[in-house]
């Protein structure tokens, strides 16, 4: 599988436990009910953790888009971040897990009376499932890097479907994928309402030109922890960088490019609507935020 969510496969991945509303289960055990709002609408909100070195990195910027995301989509949440992170630290240790994991915390209205979109007609009980998986990137991905075709499926204004809500419901990133793996992309470069360059369908997006870093202003893309932590970093150490508004005809001259994420960190990408970046992969600012951000998980990890 191409793509930012490449993975290298692990065979323990086998035998894990998933948390699914307080019972850790084997699984091809763990389920939920065919009534879920999650399963029939995709009602509900979801984060994405790393474990490293034995810590849930950046986990208090995570849990604030968590818990905004409950209050955006009125979704009552019973447990307190401190409670929520002792089930996060339950699951892990049911599977004896302390370096090299990916989580995702799932949240939806939970079961319903019926099969309708109201909200109202829930149970009153959401579901929570937390899966921990051994998962780090493929390591192929650094040399080969992505290609990125722009896709006709465009970013959404908050008052449409906001990009910055960490939602179950993906369909309009997974109909932009499918467009641009139909364009010979591994992932979708999309384009905000106005027609400057804004994310990918997982990812968040920078390029650079001339030792400068520049992304999207944000007001359309993913509300990502990562792409904080990069624009944060390239202030930290001194590094031109602007978020602004920038066309395709910007982007086609940058030197190098790359996505982030949770999962992958920064990923290189390698060319752009077929056009290759002249840069050799990964591309010297990318191996320079690569090894400040590999940096700033030990600092957090406390390693």
């Amino acid at each position: 599988m191409a793509g930012s969510q490449d993975f290298a496969a692990d065979p323990r991945n086998a035998k894990l436990k998933i948390y699914v509303n307080g019972a850790l289960a084997p699984r091809e055990q763990a389920t939920v009910s065919v009534f879920d709002a999650g399963f029939v609408l995709g009602d509900g909100v979801w984060e994405g953790l790393r474990l490293h070195k034995g810590r849930l990195l950046f986990l208090e910027p995570h849990l604030d888009r968590l818990y905004a995301g409950f209050d955006d989509i009125a979704l009552p949440f019973p447990l307190s971040r401190a409670e929520l992170t002792a089930e996060i630290q339950r699951t892990l240790d049911a599977n004896g897990m302390t370096d090299g994991g990916h989580l995702r915390l799932m949240v939806t209205r939970g079961e319903k009376a019926a099969v309708n979109q109201d909200p109202r007609n829930w149970l009153g009980k959401p579901t929570i499932v937390i899966t921990a998986e051994y998962k780090e990137p493929s390591p192929q991905i650094l040399t080969t890097g992505l290609a990125l075709a722009t896709s006709a499926i465009v970013c959404t204004p908050a008052e449409m479907f906001d990009m910055r809500l960490n939602s179950h419901s993906r369909l309009a990133l997974i109909r932009a994928l499918i467009d641009a793996i139909g364009k010979g992309g591994d992932e979708a470069l999309m384009l905000d309402p106005n027609g400057f360059v804004s994310s990918c369908n997982a990812t968040n997006f920078f390029w650079v030109k001339a030792g400068r870093v520049m992304t999207s202003t944000g007001d359309y893309c993913f509300n990502g922890v990562t792409r904080a932590n990069v624009i944060a970093l390239c202030r930290r150490h001194g590094i031109p960088i602007t978020l602004g508004d920038f066309d395709l005809g910007d982007v086609a001259e940058a030197d190098e490019a790359f996505v982030t994420g949770t999962f992958g960190g920064l990923t290189p990408v390698r060319s752009i609507d077929g056009h290759a970046l002249p840069e050799s992969l990964p591309g010297p600012m990318t191996q320079r935020l690569r090894a400040a951000y590999e940096a700033l998980k030990d600092e957090d990890s406390g390693a």
